[in-house]
């Protein structure tokens, strides 16, 4: 169990800044480890995760309980309590105890909501962020300023506008905005609630480039009302999920020419066409100087080997779960040119060509957010179904293609 042996310091904890897609807000527990509200649903896939998939999902690492403090001034912060994981039903009614993780630290979010636009309201909380933690953490920039949506025809959404408001990456922020929102509005200040505890997969990463899939044709969980399953399927038949079995829910992909990165959300993926779909695989793929062609075949191997596995998964329903495709922005010596060129900038503006290194580089593929993930023996009531999830599998079997013919370069 995480937590549970180490230091009895309060512990300050930066927003997980690499959440590129969905709406469940992820905090960074320590340099390994996330946490995330938990969903009953997906604790049970966790418990009873088949050996075959452990490598296509984060380790699960424990519960924590967390409750929300506001401070005379309004500042909201979330604490962890490793030790009070067991007292879920129950309530915290001092202070930090020595035992107390600092989760998000104090973060004034405008009370009410005539004071301005949601544009206005993310960027201050991203100055102010910024500033907290480059005030608390000398040297270390834990929060860029510089994450920029690069105009790119490729890009653009369908009318070829890049609003205002994405001029920086603001994903991460807009999920905590609205989580701790939510949870000050509904909860009592020191009710408990309990958060899954979950690898960090991008920890290994300088520069993680990352891909958020929605995957399959269906995206609506067995206990759905009717109208969000009439929103799911809408959702579905208007994007590449009806005709790919795949959507794009985010990314970003660092871009060596300009050292930003080059970020996209799941407005964006919702309006692609299969031709546009591709293309903007080929965009992950791209660094702003060429093809990270050293990159493709280790991702068509452990997808193909994740396909391997799913077709083996009988009862498996995975409704609106997520496929993680990663790699490091920063390439290694002998399949790039020099890194010191790299990192003062001196790359010249060209459109992406394809190279071909012979070194293959680190990536990973792993399946995330399991809170509609059914199965045979779950604990939670739902529909039992027979064989593997075919939605599933037409997703992946597409996205293996449109990758295998990028390599090819077709």
């Amino acid at each position: 169990m995480v937590g549970q042996s180490e230091g009895r310091k309060v512990v300050l904890l930066e927003p997980f800044v690499h959440q590129v897609g969905g709406h469940m807000s992820m905090m960074k527990y320590d340099e390994h480890t996330v946490c995330k509200p938990l969903v009953s649903q997906e604790l049970s896939f966790y418990e009873s995760l088949p050996l075959a998939m452990q490598q296509f999902t984060p380790q699960y690492k424990g519960v924590i309980s967390v409750h929300l403090k506001k401070d005379s001034l309004g500042n909201l912060t979330l604490l962890a309590s490793p030790s009070l994981q067991a007292e879920s039903c129950g309530r915290l009614d001092h202070a930090i105890g020595d035992s107390a993780v600092t989760i998000w630290h104090k973060c004034k979010w405008a009370a009410s909501t005539g004071t301005g636009s949601e544009h206005t309201l993310v960027k201050r909380c991203h100055t102010q962020i910024t500033k907290t933690f480059k005030d608390s953490c000398p040297g270390k920039m834990l929060l860029r300023t510089d994450l920029q949506y690069h105009t790119d025809p490729l890009l653009e959404d369908a009318n070829g506008n890049q609003p205002e408001r994405k001029s920086y990456n603001p994903w991460g922020l807009h999920c905590h905005r609205q989580h701790l929102n939510r949870m000050s509005s509904k909860y009592n200040e020191n009710k408990l609630h309990q958060f899954l505890l979950l690898e960090n997969v991008v920890s290994k990463y300088s520069y993680p480039c990352i891909l958020d899939l929605k995957m399959g044709t269906r995206q609506h969980g067995d206990d759905a009302s009717e109208e969000k399953k009439a929103r799911h399927i809408k959702k579905c038949e208007q994007s590449t999920s009806a005709s790919l079995g795949v959507r794009i829910c985010g990314m970003q992909v660092y871009q060596v020419d300009t050292g930003h990165f080059l970020c996209k959300d799941k407005y964006y993926g919702r309006k692609l066409s299969p031709e546009g779909f591709r293309q903007a695989l080929r965009q992950f793929l791209c660094n702003g100087n060429h093809l990270r062609t050293d990159v493709l075949e280790p991702i068509i191997l452990q997808l193909k080997a994740l396909l391997s596995v799913i077709r083996k998964q009988s009862s498996y329903r995975f409704y609106s779960s997520s496929l993680l495709i990663i790699y490091d922005g920063l390439e290694h010596k002998e399949n790039t040119a020099s890194l010191d060129n790299h990192l003062q900038g001196h790359f010249q503006k060209t459109n992406c060509t394809t190279t071909h290194g012979t070194n293959h580089a680190r990536v990973d593929v792993r399946m995330i957010d399991f809170a509609h993930t059914t199965f045979k023996g779950s604990k939670c009531n739902h529909t039992t179904y027979d064989g593997p999830d075919h939605g599933y599998i037409f997703g992946l079997e597409n996205l293996i293609k449109i990758l295998q013919n990028i390599l090819e370069g077709k």
